[in-house]
């Protein structure tokens, strides 16, 4: 239909022109002495488009004749920039494919001919360093160096994640403070920083680490959990020797982290250990009373230490509640064990034994009953308890 419309207006503004000349009657009379020439109007107008259309394409023609060095060089700039960009796609592909070897070869291409020189030398030393080419490697961070404020951050993170790799941690641990002060705090940075900090036992570094990866949602509930429990752990065991600094730091553990109730039954020992059996016994009471959990119940006679007996009436007051709490009878019968009430003691321990066979128990009834001068008595639980802890490796083995 266009080319319909067109060919209507085409014809249309031929028989209009034609009928204008027709009507013309216009001349021009071009004088040159001694020579007179009479022309009609309509011829003039037409040589004179003819001329405006010859002297069109002739200029034409002159610019692409004088253009074409030009283009020919920009044509094979382009087959060159084709072919480098190419040679880095497949440094990058080999690299992921594991050619290390020829990842090196294509991004020294690319290199060469000058297509993203920082990214060609950083793919070249990534695979360097996978082929534990060292001179390499070295050789290609230097060239990355040499690219200046442009590839800086890129070659710090991955010098730091290749001495991860390597268990470099101090040189990385450098890298990433550099990346720090550059302004530099991406997610992957933190991610690295704190497998470097906890590689270091740098706990307080890990716990600042952890909690800003989880506000920023780049750890779950089920990731920051470990996280934070083994550093609160760690550094408690670090501060051991140190009672006031370690009542200190177990006071400034937040709220909500101390309801890990794995990391307060790995943290009791240390605590008590360290004279801290106070703060532990208000921890574990806290926990029991709000919910009860036989694991923490078996470690409250670590707390009887300072005051078995009152430990001893709190802890008979969950009795009645949790009467057949093989744990909560184990640390009965200890806190009897501390405050030197013999028969309870053992009353308490057989009851735990009836309900479920335990390692502890059975060494802790062992050692009651040595003490009271009961030797044979005391060799069959020593050989009870020994059973008891083959068991595990036995199954294992009959399922193998």
């Amino acid at each position: 239909m266009r080319a319909l419309i067109w060919l209507i207006g085409i014809f249309a503004l031929a028989a209009g022109l034609a009928t204008v000349a027709s009507i013309n009657t216009g001349y021009v009379l071009l004088v040159v002495p001694p020579y007179r020439v009479q022309l009609s109007l309509n011829l003039v107008v037409i040589g004179l488009l003819a001329a405006f259309v010859i002297a069109y394409l002739l200029v034409r023609v002159v610019r692409r004749t004088l253009a074409l060095p030009g283009a020919v060089g920009a044509f094979r700039e382009r087959r060159r920039r084709d072919k480098a960009g190419r040679a880095l796609r497949d440094a990058l592909r080999t690299l992921f494919e594991g050619r290390f070897a020829q990842s090196v070869k294509f991004a020294d291409k690319a290199y060469t001919h000058g297509e993203s020189p920082a990214m060609a030398a950083l793919v070249a030393a990534r695979a360097a360093h996978a082929m534990r080419d060292e001179t390499r490697y070295k050789t290609w961070m230097a060239r990355v160096a040499e690219q200046g404020d442009e590839a800086r951050a890129a070659r710090l993170m991955t010098e730091a994640e290749l001495a991860v790799e390597d268990r470099h941690f101090d040189l990385a641990a450098e890298r990433l403070e550099t990346l720090r002060l550059l302004g530099h705090r991406q997610i992957a940075a933190l991610r690295l920083s704190l497998r470097v900090a906890s590689a270091l036992r740098h706990w307080d570094e890990v716990l600042k680490l952890a909690r800003q990866l989880y506000k920023h949602k780049a750890l779950s509930d089920e990731q920051v959990e470990p996280v934070i429990r083994r550093a609160h752990v760690e550094r408690l065991r670090q501060l051991s020797g140190d009672g006031q600094a370690l009542a200190d730091y177990w006071k400034s553990i937040p709220a909500g982290e101390l309801k890990d109730r794995r990391m307060v039954e790995r943290a009791v020992p240390i605590l008590v250990a360290g004279g801290q059996g106070a703060l532990a016994r208000r921890k574990l009471e806290q926990l029991l009373d709000a919910e009860w959990d036989s694991g923490l119940a078996r470690l409250y006679a670590l707390c009887g230490q300072d005051d078995a007996v009152a430990c001893l009436a709190k802890a008979e007051s969950w009795l009645k509640q949790h009467p057949k709490d093989a744990g909560l009878l184990l640390a009965l019968g200890r806190l009897c064990l501390q405050a030197q009430l013999w028969g309870k003691a053992e009353s308490y321990l057989d009851v735990s034994l009836k309900i479920e066979e335990d390692v502890e128990t059975h060494l802790a009834l062992a050692g009651l009953l040595e003490q009271l001068g009961r030797a044979e008595e005391a060799q069959a639980h020593y050989r009870a308890a020994a059973r008891v802890s083959a068991e595990p490796a036995g199954s294992v083995a009959l399922a193998d």
